[in-house]
This record gives C-alpha cells, sequence and structure tokens, in this order.
C-alpha cells in the first residue's frame, strides 16, 4: 500500500475546508496509507480513525518511508519540507495555500487532478539542484547545511555594511561592500536574488547566480557561474558577526570564517502534473503578458 505524507504549518481558516477536500480525495482515490505532521494536529477532526498511528514529526517522515510528501501551505511551507526529506529521494508535492507559489505551485482549485495524478501515477519529477556548505561542522552543529533556494551572507545590524571576499575555485573574484550577498541556485533565481535585481534561471541550467545585496559599488552586477565550481566567502562585520542564511534558517557566524559553499550531491524531487512547465509557472505568477494589447 502506498503511503502519502501531509504536512503543514499554520492553517488558516480560509484554507481548512481544502485541507479537508484534500484528505478526503486522498481516501477516495488513491486508497493509500496517510501520515499527517504533528503540526496538523489541531485539525484532527479532518482525519479518519487511528490518528495516533498517523502522526509524524520531523525525521520521523524517513522512518516511515512514505512514497509521496505533501507540502500543503506557501512556498516557504514547501523549503521546510525539503529539509525534512533531505537526501531520502521522496518526492514532493506542493499544493498552495499562501501567496505566490513558485514551488508550491498546484492551486486549491488544482487539488482534484492532483489526486488524480497521484492515483494513476501521471505525473512528471522535476529534479531540483541544491546548495549546500560543504565545511558547516567547522561552523555550526545540528543544522541541515542544504538549500533549495539559496544560501545567503547578510548583516545583523541595521548600519553598518558587510565586507565579503569572494572566490571561484580559488581565484579571486571580488571584494562586495554591500548589505549581503546571495548565492542563488535555479530555483533560487525566482526569490530573493530575483527581488535584488538577479536573472531568472531555469532549472536545469546547471547554474548559480551570485547577487549582492545592496551594493556600496554602483557598477556590480549579479554573475552566473557553472554550479560545479567551489565558492569560498570570507565576511566581516563591525559587530564581529554575521548571519548566514540557508533558505530561511539563520546561523549567526564570526568574521573571518571561511565558508565553502558547493552544488549537493543529492537533489529534491518535485511533483508537477503533466500541463505544468517553469515556463508556464513564471508567465502566471509574473504576470507575463498581462497586458491589453494581447
Amino acid at each position: 500500500m502506498r503511503k502519502i505524507g501531509i504536512y503543514g504549518k499554520l492553517i488558516h481558516a480560509d484554507n481548512v475546508q481544502f485541507l479537508e477536500m484534500l484528505v478526503k480525495s486522498l481516501r477516495e482515490k488513491t486508497n493509500a496509507e496517510l501520515y499527517f505532521h504533528d503540526n496538523l494536529f489541531e485539525h484532527k477532526n479532518i482525519f479518519m480513525e487511528n490518528l495516533g498511528d498517523k502522526l509524524f514529526k520531523g525525521d520521523d517522515l524517513i522512518h516511515n518511508a512514505v512514497d509521496i510528501l505533501i507540502s500543503f501551505g506557501g512556498d516557504g511551507t514547501f523549503l521546510d519540507t525539503a529539509t525534512m526529506v533531505k537526501d531520502s529521494q521522496i518526492p514532493i508535492l506542493g499544493i498552495n495555500a499562501g501567496r505566490l507559489g513558485f514551488l508550491a505551485n498546484i492551486t486549491q482549485d488544482d487539488i482534484a487532478q492532483a489526486v488524480d495524478a497521484i492515483s494513476n501515477n501521471k505525473f512528471k519529477i522535476d529534479k531540483r539542484t541544491l546548495l549546500e556548505v560543504s565545511n558547516s561542522s567547522d561552523l555550526f552543529d545540528s543544522q541541515c547545511n542544504f538549500a533549495l533556494n539559496e544560501i545567503t551572507l547578510v548583516k545583523k545590524d541595521s548600519s553598518s555594511m558587510l565586507k565579503i571576499n569572494a572566490e571561484i575555485n580559488n581565484n579571486y573574484l571580488n571584494t562586495y561592500w554591500a548589505d549581503g550577498l546571495i548565492i542563488a541556485t535555479p530555483t533560487g533565481s525566482t526569490a530573493y536574488s530575483l527581488s535584488c535585481g538577479g536573472p531568472i534561471l531555469t532549472p536545469g541550467s546547471d547554474n548559480f547566480v551570485i547577487t549582492p545585496v545592496a551594493p556600496h559599488n554602483l557598477n556590480l552586477r549579479p554573475l552566473v557561474v557553472s554550479d560545479d565550481v567551489e565558492i569560498c566567502l570570507h565576511a566581516e562585520s563591525r559587530e564581529g558577526q554575521f548571519l548566514l542564511t540557508m533558505d530561511s534558517r539563520p546561523v549567526s557566524i564570526d568574521n573571518g570564517k571561511k565558508i565553502i559553499l558547493k552544488k549537493a550531491n543529492f537533489s529534491i524531487k518535485l511533483i508537477e502534473l503533466t500541463d505544468q512547465n517553469f515556463f508556464k509557472t513564471i508567465r502566471n505568477k509574473l504576470f507575463w503578458g498581462k497586458d491589453s494589447r494581447n
């Protein structure tokens, strides 16, 4: 019997009906054994019998070896889901109960279609590249050292800039005087990097993009590099510390610590419906073509 996990964080009252629709559809159409994250316990009235046998939290997901994990929420929820999945290769289906929804790009109106696709195995798997801190053991403990969107160095205070020395494959690139520096994957190119003027990369393009945040030198522009390089960063702040964020997970780092970034040796699997593709997603999310002349 197939096992399907459902993860969500804070479910808004307006979205409870769609969570109920999802659970009902899964029970009727898939005959799957369902596992619910502990965060969803307050909505236990939605679930069927034997609730206690079907709760999971954190790494329990891997131990239960679900076949599919459904992320019910926005892109932030999806990023949390990717952190739980780690290198298990469990594919993730993102249902958007948030705002923009680049990752969780299946709308609530498409829940029935998505469940049918799961039931009939009529879906695509899109593998997404991850970026990791390869010397993470020198910097922090008990943190996942990878990111699906981006790894960023940013200042902790609101006044002084960071000084960030950057090298690529032991070749000096530049010294950035800025509020921060973003190293984004193709998936993350439509997130923080895009809002700072970075380019959009298509998934599978085998690149990373290095984007400064509010650089002091106005000649600095985002740089696209191959994803097989090693990026080494040294940052300094007047505060003595700065923040290293992996997607939305921040860690305080002392001045002068070497940070080495590489492509992770595993990927995250996204489930896409057969009529979905990246270009359709960005066209819809960024309102391309929404012009009276088209």
